[in-house]
């Protein structure tokens, strides 16, 4: 992860000049930011891109000439600079997320003050993580590898594995990686990753219509079964559960914990509890320590737990800390991921089949 001793240089993308101004006086404020430029279309952002070489740019989707999309998939191969897109287009934020963006913060509609003053402080933060953040490289070295052949056709829910996953900035890109390759016929898989009410919906939704697994938005009773991906809503913590018919989530609101909500900790936590040594945990890219705490409960609890290695995230923090501490049973890049989730789910059924 990049260390940086001067200050983020910053440039600011926005059609909206009230916006522009609003947006960089209030991040200038940050004593280790600097609004170096503002851009009121990607034509103008190109040529300051180039002259005032920013650490991070912020940019809208909706402008003229020119969408925010369409300039992330021009801008990024050349120039690589970390992209913190500020929008409230639903969907098009994923679009964004896809052609390259480190991350996104939902623009407010109106701008009262206690929403203003919150609205810049996820900016200050989403900035100061993105500064840290690779870009360009990693969509294309590590995308999703096949399964081995046959997978397909052996994969049972025979031994109740529940897989539990926690990703924070990066973590879009990188979960689709993890699910795209697996069969329809996995065990359950829980995910906690850090994003707003509404969001959460609609990114289960877009990874339902590319992924086998049906993956939605959980919701409070949800059932915990094979084949089905479970995504924790914004702003509620998602817990495995189980009662005699089997094993089920809840989802509570509640104060952050380890300064989020829905939080990886609370998730990991009830699957070290409930799960115990028949659970598969795995903690993707992010910003922070969420999760690593909870691994280590996992493992100790008898879990198998994998990391993402440092070269394919595109933030080294969470899963960094969580092998720091040694919470981590094995530490791998993002493609080898899926492959050895499977290998450990054949080692199982193996012992499952001898049992029997």
């Amino acid at each position: 992860m990049k260390k940086r001793k001067t200050k983020i240089r910053v440039l600011v993308v926005d059609d909206s000049l009230l916006f522009r101004e609003t947006l960089a006086g209030g991040i200038n404020k940050e004593s280790d930011i600097e609004v170096v430029g503002t851009a009121s279309d990607v034509y103008e952002a190109s040529e300051k891109i180039i002259e005032l070489r920013p650490d991070v740019v912020t940019l809208d989707i909706e402008m003229p000439r020119m969408d925010g999309i369409a300039f992330l998939k021009k801008l990024l191969p050349q120039y690589p600079v970390p992209v913190v897109v500020i929008s409230s287009l639903g969907n098009k934020v994923f679009d964004a997320l896809d052609a390259g963006a480190v991350d996104f913060v939902r623009k407010p509609e109106v701008f009262r003050k206690g929403t203003l003053d919150s609205f810049i402080i996820e900016v200050v933060i989403k900035i100061k993580i993105a500064s840290m953040a690779k870009v360009g490289t990693l969509k294309k070295q590590f995308g999703p590898d096949p399964l081995p052949t046959g997978f397909e056709k052996n994969v049972k829910d025979v031994s109740e594995i529940v897989i539990a996953i926690g990703a924070s900035t990066g973590g879009t890109e990188a979960i689709y990686n993890v699910l795209k390759p697996f069969p329809k016929t996995m065990p359950p898989i829980l995910i906690v990753q850090h994003m707003p009410p509404v969001f959460t919906r609609l990114y289960a939704e877009r990874l339902n219509n590319s992924c086998a697994m049906e993956v939605k938005e959980a919701e409070d009773g949800d059932i915990v079964k094979a084949g089905r991906v479970l995504i924790a809503p914004g702003d509620f913590h998602m817990r495995l559960e189980k009662s005699s018919s089997g094993m089920y989530v809840t989802c509570k609101k509640g104060e952050k914990v380890s300064g989020h909500c829905p939080s990886v900790d609370v998730l990991f936590d009830s699957v070290a509890e409930v799960a115990k040594d028949k659970a598969i945990g795995v903690i993707l890219t992010g910003m922070g320590k969420d999760g690593a705490q909870g691994l280590l409960d996992m493992k100790n609890k008898g879990a198998y737990t994998l990391g993402q290695n440092e070269a394919t995230c595109v933030v080294y923090g969470m899963p960094m800390v969580a092998y720091d501490i040694e919470a981590v049973s094995k530490q791998l890049a993002l493609s080898d991921i899926p492959r050895e989730i499977c290998r450990y789910l054949s080692i199982n059924m193996c012992m499952y089949n001898m049992c029997m």
